[in-house]
């Protein structure tokens, strides 16, 4: 079987590769992305997104969409209220219309994306199981998948998240566990079906806290309530409750809050779906890597951090349409496209993982939420949500 060559590649179809390929295709210039899901539908997308206006709404002014996107976002979801366990509200705001953070559905933002592309630009079911370096082509890789195929790229990106397979082309850093844990929790079609867990949840988001344990949770466009519950364990203790038997997880977490009203505690105990566990993993604050020919990488797979800043999909987005200007500038000399993308990567990366882990340090303390009203008290705006 012949070796296809793609000049640039791309590896992973989520919002920063996919932003990535848009931004160049807008520039004229070709890419290919690779994604390991057999299909747009294979997974659900969920989650709510809060685009900000210093990065992520600058990407999609780059990707020539924000008409469309203006069409998808979710009005009135950044209202927000910080409750403790027994349901007590410290801080409730309406969502005043500003367009600074819009909140968008995530799955919604990802059609977008792949709508916008060229038949042919993603190639689906593609799960990447090697890459090296070709012998006697600087900056030139080869990328192996399991379907059986292989290409050859000049420019090789990785924009496939945490547990990237191009890391390793440029750094030996790893994800380590953050020390907090989420089980993920779905109640379709809430104010119908389950009304208190509506009234609580509200119109946008809440952060509901009692010292290390948190609800974190929106109200999604088609009525679904989705809850974060927030734990401060040890990395193991995921491996201690069998959520393969849902009715008896939800029993063992449930247990968990004690204390906390009825309310609250519904949200994860009156759940439609499966739990979800998922342990949070960061890369190093300072992460950075040399320059290497011919490749990069962008959003988690460049600067994993945890979600409680709001700015993972911002930066996969912005550092992509970032990178994909640097190409077009540079359109005879890669290698100085990376080294102006990368230069001012490092920076921005740092300064947005050093704020996300303050704020988990904020959150997720004995006496919370009295940290984290005093902090949203002290500012002139309304908190970033969280995002997955």
């Amino acid at each position: 079987m012949m070796t296809a060559h793609h000049p640039i590649a791309i590896i992973g179809g989520g919002l920063g590769g996919l932003t990535a390929a848009r931004v160049l295709h807008v520039n004229g210039i070709e890419s290919a992305v690779f994604e390991l899901e057999s299909s747009r539908e294979e997974r659900v997308q969920g989650g709510m997104l809060d685009i900000h206006q210093h990065n992520g709404q600058k990407a999609i002014h780059a990707a020539d969409l924000f008409e469309p996107f203006s069409a998808i976002i979710h009005r009135g979801g950044e209202a927000m209220r910080v409750l403790d366990h027994t349901g007590k509200v410290f801080i409730e705001e309406s969502d005043n219309g500003s367009l600074s953070r819009p909140e968008v559905d995530r799955g919604d933002l990802r059609e977008l994306l792949i709508d916008s592309l060229p038949e042919g630009t993603i190639h689906w079911g593609h799960k990447v199981t090697a890459i090296r370096p070709v012998a006697g082509s600087p900056g030139t890789h080869e990328v192996d998948f399991n379907n059986g195929t292989s290409i050859t790229t000049d420019l090789l990106i990785g924009a496939d998240g945490a547990w990237s397979k191009v890391r390793p082309m440029v750094s030996e850093h790893y994800p380590t566990y953050s020390g907090i844990s989420f089980i993920e929790a779905d109640i379709h079609n809430g104010a119908a079906n389950h009304p208190a867990q509506a009234e609580v949840m509200g119109p946008g988001m809440i952060f509901a806290f009692k010292d290390n344990t948190g609800i974190l949770g929106h109200l999604e466009t088609d009525g679904t309530l989705h809850t974060y519950l927030g734990l401060r364990v040890p990395e193991e203790w995921i491996d201690t409750i069998d959520f393969t038997d849902n009715t008896t997880a939800k029993e063992a977490i449930t247990e968990l809050l004690s204390g906390w009203t009825e309310a609250l505690r519904g949200l994860i105990s009156k759940a439609d779906a499966p739990l979800t566990p998922r342990r949070i993993y960061t890369l190093p604050l300072q992460m950075h890597w040399d320059r290497i020919p011919g490749v990069t990488l962008l959003g988690d797979a460049a600067h994993l951090m945890s979600p409680f800043a709001g700015e993972g999909a911002n930066l996969a987005m912005y550092d992509a349409s970032e990178l994909a200007q640097a190409i077009a500038a540079h359109p005879s000399n890669t290698e100085a496209a990376l080294a102006a993308y990368e230069s001012s990567l490092f920076p921005r990366a740092e300064e947005a993982a050093a704020e996300s882990a303050q704020s988990l340090e904020m959150m997720f303390q004995e006496g919370s939420p009295k940290q984290l009203v005093a902090f949203f008290l002290s500012m002139d705006r309304q908190p970033d949500g969280v995002s997955a």
